[in-house]
């Protein structure tokens, strides 16, 4: 698996699904993909084959919150608590990466909606320049006229390391699902219920790592190292059942 440091090691990426009510693990999955975001839909599907139904709701962490799997949910029914991707920390490296200086950074280019195009701080147009579709997005690109770049006196601020083509600037049409995730995403209520996330479904990761020790593997394979995980998970389900069976009975008349 690659790391984000860009080295390789053999590792395996556990994914462990707990239900809110009794905290108790209903879904476990083991995979060798370096990223989470391939991951829900066989996640509900495990626990559609546990229940013998999709559950209502799905509260995931970011390494989840795609435009893909907000679009799977919404066609299956799912409805999907997550908290969403910061992007413009991702547009601002680039821009450093690109050398482009603060001042002309993308917010500094006003978008006129009647005209479809941008301007740029020095007043020239950026005209529509094609697109890219993907899944719950479609991406347009707008890219200014070559000469008015060339001509302009901040052009070593604005496209540094661009001597034939004009600036660009990309903008983002959601589609009506992701729109309607990033809304609900912005409410009191969703935030509420995505605070309780790390309560219901870190404490099953520290406690597994903490009580049973399993940090690293000791087995090798896939279906060795999925079976250790059951193994763990199940022991953390007994005693989560122990646990409320005492409950219980504490909580019976004498």
């Amino acid at each position: 698996m690659k790391y984000i440091d860009g080295g390789y090691a053999p590792s395996y990426n556990a994914q462990l699904t707990r239900e809110a009510s009794n905290r108790c693990i209903v879904g476990v999955g083991l995979t060798q993909a370096g990223s989470d975001y391939t991951e829900l839909t066989e996640a509900m599907e495990r626990v559609k084959q546990q229940a013998g139904k999709l559950p209502a709701q799905a509260v995931v962490d970011g390494g989840f919150t795609s435009r893909e799997n907000i679009e799977v949910m919404a066609e299956k029914g799912i409805d999907l608590i997550g908290s969403t991707a910061d992007r413009s920390a991702q547009t601002e490296a680039q821009m450093r990466r690109r050398g482009v200086d603060e001042a002309f950074y993308p917010p500094a280019f006003g978008y006129d909606a009647g005209a479809d195009q941008f301007r740029c701080p020095a007043g020239k147009a950026l005209r529509r320049d094609g697109y890219e579709t993907r899944r719950g997005v479609i991406q347009r690109q707008y890219r200014a006229d070559p000469d008015d770049c060339l001509a302009c006196a901040w052009k070593d601020r604005c496209c540094p390391n661009s001597s034939s083509k004009g600036r660009t600037i990309r903008r983002a049409e959601e589609s009506p699902p992701v729109r309607a995730f990033l809304e609900k995403m912005q409410t009191a209520a969703a935030q509420a219920v995505y605070r309780l996330r790390g309560a219901i479904a870190e404490f099953s990761n520290a406690w597994i790592k903490e009580k049973i020790g399993l940090r690293k593997f000791h087995v090798r394979s896939l279906a060795k190292a999925r079976c250790e995980t059951m193994w763990a998970c199940l022991t953390y389900n007994v005693q989560q059942w122990i646990r409320l069976r005492w409950r219980v009975r504490r909580a019976a008349p004498a």
